[in-house]
C-alpha cells in the first residue's frame, strides 16, 4: 500500500497520540531539489505494510534535535517506513551513473531509494544540512529490474555499520533507525522487507560527474559541480582555480579514508564509484566486513570473482576511482594539474596510515623505520592467520622490558619464532619512546577498539530479528558508540568467532 493510500489514516493515529510537533518542526533546506528536474525524479515513497520498529539510533536522533521524540512515536514511525511526511518533504530519486568493477554503467541511480529532505541539524551553531534518505522506497525510474525493495538483513547490517563506523571515528554516513513491515521480497527466498533512515551530509557521489561527463551534458555537469562547491566546498570558491581546489580537497579525504580503513581492518566490498562518497566518507554498505583472522586478500563480496575489491586493493581502487572523477573535470580545465594531483594521492594515504598504525601500537614519535616494523607486524599477522582486532587490543599489555614474559601475545601466533622476532624490534622502538607502560597502554586502548562489527555478531542479530526480537541489534548499536570501553555486561560481544563465523562471504543484498 503506497503513502498515498496510507496518509490519512496516518495523520489519524499521530494526531490521536500528539506526537506530530517535533518532527513537522524539523527545519527543511532541500536545496537539491533546486536544481534542473532532469537531474532527479520526483516520487512519493512506497511504504511499508504493518510497520514495527526494529531500532532507533539515539545519537542520530539528537544529531537531528529528534531526542525529545518518544522511541515508539506513531509520527516517527510512520515517517522512517514512509507512510508519512512532514511538511517540507520533498521526495526525490537521484540520477547518477558510475563505473562498477571497472566497466562504466550508464544506467544507475537511486533505484531503491529516495532522498526526503535535506534538513537542518540540531546545534544553533551548527549550519550543516542533513540529507534524509529512504533506503528501501520502491521502484523509481532507475531501479533497472530491482523491485525497490530493501530486505531485513541488509537494513540490519547497514544499520549497525554505520553505528560501528561513527564509534570508531571513520568518516561515515549515519543511519537513523530500521523498520520492518510485513511486505515479502524475493532475493535467494522469500524475505521481509524493510527501511533504513540514512543521515549523510551529501548524498553526491563520483557517478553524479560520471553521468553528464559521458553523456557530454556539459553545461549540466558545470551545474553539478558549481552546485557541490556552493553547498559543500564553500572555501573553494575563492581559490584560484575552484574546481581543482575542490579536486585536492576529495583527493585528500577520500586517500585518509582509505588509510582508515586498512588501519581497523574494515573491507568495503563493492567500490564502485557510485558508491564513492564526494566528501570522503563511508557510503553503502554492502557486503561489508571487518578482518577477523587477518588476510590481506580477504574478499567479502560473493560476485568479486575477480578480487578486485580485496582488502589489499582498496588503496589502489581509491586512487582509480579518483582518476575516474579527475576525467569528469577535464572539460573545464587541463588535464596536467588534475594529474599532479593525483599524484599526491600515496603520499597522503601512506602518511595518514602511518599515523594510524602508530597509534595502534603506542608511539608518540616518528621514526624512519617505523614504516618496516609496521609492515613485518601485518607480513607476521598474516602469516599466522592472527585476530586482528584481538591482537591489537591485546597488545596494549605488552611489556617492554627486555627479557619480559609476553607469552599471552605470543601464543596467539603460528609461527612463535616470527612474532618473537618482531616483538625485539618493537621493544627496541618502545625504548625510544618516554612513555611507560602503563601509560602507552591506555592511549592504545583510545584507538584499539575491543568491538567490532564482526560479520557473525550481525548474523545473530538478523537471525534473531527475523523472530521479531530486536534485543541483539540494540545491544549492539549502544555498545559500538563506544567501542573502545570495556562494557563488561557485554563481554560476549568481544569474543573471537565461531569456524563459521569467520571469513564470511556476503552479497550485495546481504
Amino acid at each position: 500500500m503506497s503513502i498515498v493510500n496510507k496518509a490519512a489514516d496516518s495523520h489519524e493515529q499521530i494526531d490521536s497520540h500528539n506526537k506530530l510537533t517535533s518532527i513537522d518542526s524539523l527545519n527543511c533546506d532541500n536545496h537539491y531539489s533546486t536544481l534542473p528536474a532532469h537531474f532527479y525524479n520526483k516520487q512519493m515513497p512506497d511504504g511499508l505494510s504493518d510497520p514495527k520498529m526494529v531500532s532507533l539510533n539515539p545519537q542520530v536522533l539528537a544529531l537531528l534535535g529528534l531526542d525529545n521524540v518518544v522511541a515508539d512515536s506513531d509520527a516517527l514511525l510512520l515517517l522512517c517506513s514512509g507512510n508519512y511526511l512532514p511538511s517540507g518533504f520533498t521526495p526525490l530519486a537521484m540520477k547518477y551513473t558510475g563505473h562498477q568493477f571497472g566497466h562504466y554503467n550508464p544506467d544507475l541511480g537511486d533505484g531503491r531509494g529516495l532522498l526526503l529532505a535535506q534538513v537542518k541539524g540540531n546545534d544553533d551553531a551548527d549550519s550543516t544540512t542533513w540529507d534524509l534518505h529512504l533506503k528501501g522506497a520502491g521502484r523509481t525510474p532507475y531501479s533497472r529490474q530491482g523491485d525497490g525493495r530493501a530486505v531485513l538483513r541488509s537494513s540490519i547490517r547497514e544499520y549497525l555499520c554505520s553505528a560501528a563506523m561513527q564509534g570508531l571515528g571513520i568518516p561515515t554516513t549515519q543511519a537513523l533507525s530500521v523498520v520492518v513491515g510485513s511486505d515479502t521480497v524475493m532475493r535467494e527466498q522469500v524475505e521481509q522487507a524493510a527501511m533504513v533512515v540514512r543521515v549523510a551530509e551529501s548524498h553526491v557521489r563520483f557517478g553524479h560527474f560520471e553521468h553528464f561527463y559521458y553523456t557530454q551534458r556539459l553545461d549540466d555537469l558545470k551545474l553539478m559541480l558549481d552546485y557541490t562547491l556552493t553547498h559543500h566546498f564553500p572555501e573553494t570558491l575563492d581559490a584560484e582555480v575552484p574546481y581543482l581546489a575542490f579536486y585536492k580537497q576529495v583527493v585528500t579525504t577520500t586517500a585518509e579514508l582509505m588509510a582508515h580503513w586498512q588501519a581497523v581492518g574494515f573491507v568495503h566490498g563493492v567500490m564502485n564509484t557510485d558508491n564513492m562518497s564526494i566528501l570522503g566518507q563511508t557510503f553503502d554498505y554492502g557486503p561489508f566486513a571487518f578482518q577477523d583472522d587477518f588476510d590481506p586478500a580477504y574478499v567479502c563480496n560473493h560476485t568479486d570473482y575477480s578480487g578486485r575489491y580485496a582488502f589489499n586493493q582498496q588503496p589502489q581502487v581509491g586512487y582509480w576511482n579518483l582518476m575516474a572523477l579527475g576525467r569528469s573535470l577535464t572539460p573545464f580545465m587541463d588535464i596536467a594539474p588534475l594529474n599532479e594531483t593525483l599524484q599526491t594521492y600515496d603520499d597522503i594515504f601512506l602518511a595518514k596510515l602511518r599515523e594510524l598504525m602508530r597509534g595502534k601500537l603506542g608511539l608518540q614519535q616518528v621514526h624512519d623505520t617505523d614504516g618496516e616494523l609496521i609492515k613485518n607486524l601485518l607480513e607476521t599477522l598474516a602469516s599466522s592467520a592472527v585476530d586482528y582486532t584481538y591482537f591489537f587490543r591485546l597488545l596494549s599489555d605488552f611489556n617492554s622490558t627486555e627479557g619480559a614474559d609476553n607469552r599471552s601475545i605470543r601464543d596467539q601466533f603460528i609461527d612463535r619464532d616470527a612474532f618473537d622476532a618482531w616483538a625485539v624490534k618493537y621493544q627496541q622502538r618502545l625504548a625510544l619512546e618516554s612513555s611507560v607502560d602503563d601509560v602507552r597502554k591506555v592511549s592504545m586502548n583510545q584507538v584499539n577498539p575491543k568491538y567490532i562489527l564482526r560479520n557473525y555478531l550481525a548474523q545473530q542479530a538478523i537471525t534473531q530479528a527475523t523472530d521479531y526480537d530486536y534485543s541483539l541489534v540494540n545491544e549492539l548499536v549502544a555498545v559500538l558508540a563506544d567501542p573502545f570501553a570495556e562494557h563488561p555486561d557485554f563481554e560476549k560481544l568481544a569474543a573471537l568467532p565461531p569456524e563459521w563465523g569467520r571469513k564470511m562471504v556476503l552479497s550485495c543484498s546481504s
